[in-house]
């Protein structure tokens, strides 16, 4: 014999309503930044990327084309991934391990940590454009005075940013001189770190290797995970600081009827993001622009991903 369901007052049905209301209330700051700012530019986008658009005309659907275009016909398409993808990989890595090894070095200062601070802080705080020049200058291989102090030394004197095979690490180089935000960050989950488990390591003979590897670690790991997420999401927006290098090292700072070849020198510094510059506002191929976008994006989303799960060991299962 089938029981038969108790209807719902009318009173309670009010009730969840008035709750329902309230909570959409609460959420919908939140709800319409997501779908102005993240929903709408997505599917947009996705929606172009499909079409033959310029940005004046009505788009026309064209199907594959812009695909086939970017991925097939598009001149140094895989240039710019490979060198994305080298400063996603190298940048964050050498950004979050130098970030935390000064974090390391100020929290065990005893004198003038406040100056060390305010020294490693300052290099963030530059506009990207002005400290672009001043580096490109100061790694110049004819004039600048690091070359100068190499050739002191007897070292080698590298082209930096006119030498292909150097420029990248040039630029990594200015993303390391401007590790402030880092190195803010890993300090404050340092000083964190409860003191008895450091005092516990010790009576159990623990050494400094040993203390960082299962005391430190462990417990500023979730940092380490939100450094190395943020700065995959920065590397895969990597424009600015690439385009001004290039177009000082080439000689071309401003003015008109200058010609500039992108990612000087020999496209070592073409990116992704200079691609989808180059395709919707010079080119005005706002369709192909869009695959180049939704490309970006569907990386960024597969590397956050991979590091936001458990097994990838940044997080301690504790």
């Amino acid at each position: 014999m089938a029981l038969a369901s108790t209807p719902v007052p009318a009173a309670l049905k009010a009730k969840r309503r008035r709750e329902a209301a309230r909570t959409l209330a609460f959420l919908s700051p939140w709800l319409i930044g997501f779908g102005v700012f993240f929903a709408y530019p997505l599917i947009s986008t996705v929606y172009f990327s499909f079409m033959k658009y310029d940005g004046f005309t009505a788009p026309t659907f064209n199907g594959l084309k812009n695909w086939d275009y970017v991925l097939a016909h598009y001149p140094s398409f895989w240039t710019g991934l490979g060198n994305t993808l080298w400063l996603v990989l190298v940048m964050v890595t050498l950004r979050v391990a130098f970030g935390l090894g000064i974090g390391l070095l100020i929290t065990k200062v005893r004198t003038g940590a406040g100056f060390f601070r305010s020294a490693f802080y300052l290099p963030y705080l530059a506009p990207p454009v002005a400290a672009t020049m001043a580096f490109a200058f100061l790694l110049n291989p004819g004039t600048g005075p690091v070359n100068h102090l190499l050739g002191e030394l007897g070292l080698p004197q590298p082209g930096w940013f006119t030498d292909p095979s150097w420029s990248k690490p040039a630029l990594t180089l200015l993303a390391m001189w401007g590790i402030g935000d880092l190195m803010v960050i890993f300090m404050a989950a340092l000083l964190d770190v409860p003191k008895e488990q450091y005092e516990a390591a010790e009576l159990d003979g623990a050494g400094p290797w040993q203390k960082f590897r299962f005391v430190t670690f462990p417990n500023i790991s979730p940092i380490v995970m939100f450094a190395v997420v943020t700065g995959v999401i920065q590397t895969m927006q990597y424009y600015t600081q690439a385009i001004v290098a290039g177009k000082v090292a080439s000689g071309v700072i401003g003015g008109s009827g200058q010609q500039f070849e992108p990612g000087y020198p020999h496209g070592s510094t073409w990116t992704l993001p200079q691609m989808v510059y180059n395709l919707g506002f010079q080119r005005f191929d706002t369709g192909s622009a869009c695959v180049v976008a939704v490309i970006l994006f569907a990386i960024s989303m597969a590397f956050t991903s991979l590091l936001l799960r458990r097994k990838s060991g940044f997080i301690n299962e504790d």
